[in-house]
């Protein structure tokens, strides 16, 4: 059994900088995901983050929670339920603009532990970005500014809960699906797993550890580095006891920024035949909507139906 990576970002500090660079490389070359410790974000805000979320799921969600399920019969279901996903979900803005004060029913503590938070994880994210540009060959940046569309990247987080589940083999917590966007980092519960990823036909389990940042790369990233890196199908498991935490962050393009594989990446021959498309992230995203939980492939080669139809010019890097 392969060990899923686990990455001490100290490490990066000292001599052993290059092997940490070296594993880096080769979680998002062959797994997709990585897990991040001693990544500098303080563990009293973490806890201060996962005390809160969880009394506000308690507090202000739980009962709603419920209440949909037994509206919905979801306790007696006999089949496999293939529409639904046995969460509890709220989302956060964070950039270009924030709309944490316009979200009902989160105490202040609440939203100043999660603006805190959110800038930490964009600098994380930045951080990591830069580290695999310089794994990648690519100019310091470079990945960044990929993502800066005319009003700047995107940013947020969508906060989950899944419940205990009667029927965890009928009922899936979060369908398998790739994330659209750019690079996800995950704060997810240590006592209650289900997160899994399917790597070379397998499910294996992404590990729940204290205080560690969980990272996956989203289908933008694949496009980018025109398949050196690659998005992965994840899904989560409902669980019969506990009820588990996790809160993604969306580190994603602006909705103009048009998106290509950095021509660093592509091969001399593959020049006229690019791999990838070229395709501005709003579109893609309008794609995404309606096919979350179905392949990603697909998806690439409408976009590059529609790419042969326009021509959207140089790739804004501003």
């Amino acid at each position: 059994m392969e060990i899923f990576p686990v990455i001490d970002l100290s490490k990066l500090n000292g001599e052993e900088r290059k092997p940490t660079m070296e594993v880096i490389n080769d979680a998002c070359e062959n797994w997709g995901f990585f897990e991040l410790v001693n990544h500098g974000i303080s563990h009293d805000l973490l806890d201060a983050v996962e005390r809160l979320t969880k009394e506000h799921y308690r507090k202000c969600m739980e009962q709603r929670f419920k209440e949909m399920v037994a509206s919905k019969g979801l306790e007696a279901v006999q089949s496999e339920i293939d529409d639904l996903d046995w969460e509890s979900t709220f989302y956060l803005r964070h950039l270009p603009e924030s709309n944490l004060v316009e979200i009902p029913d989160l105490e202040e503590d609440y939203r100043k532990a999660m603006k805190e938070f959110a800038l930490e994880l964009e600098k994380l994210a930045e951080q990591l970005l830069d580290l695999l540009c310089e794994n990648l060959g690519l100019e310091k940046g470079y990945l960044k500014k990929a993502f800066c569309g005319s009003k700047g990247l995107t940013f947020g987080t969508k906060v989950s809960n899944y419940p205990p589940c009667p029927k965890p083999d009928l009922i899936k917590g979060l369908r398998a699906h790739t994330d659209a966007g750019g690079i996800i980092l995950l704060f997810q519960d240590d006592k209650v797993s289900g997160l899994q990823l399917l790597k070379d036909g397998q499910w294996i389990d992404v590990p729940p550890m204290k205080h560690s940042i969980v990272i996956n790369l989203g289908d933008q990233l694949e496009v980018i580095t025109n398949g050196k890196y690659k998005s992965v199908l994840h899904r989560v498991l409902a669980q019969t006891d506990g009820t588990r935490m996790s809160i993604a962050s969306f580190y994603n393009p602006g909705s103009d920024a048009v998106i290509c594989p950095a021509p660093e990446l592509v091969e001399k021959e593959e020049k006229e035949s690019q791999v990838y498309p070229k395709f501005v992230f709003e579109d893609y995203m309008k794609l995404y909507a309606g096919l979350k939980f179905q392949a990603k492939e697909p998806r690439f080669e409408a976009m590059k139906a529609v790419e042969s139809t326009i021509n959207m010019g140089p790739i804004a890097t501003a």
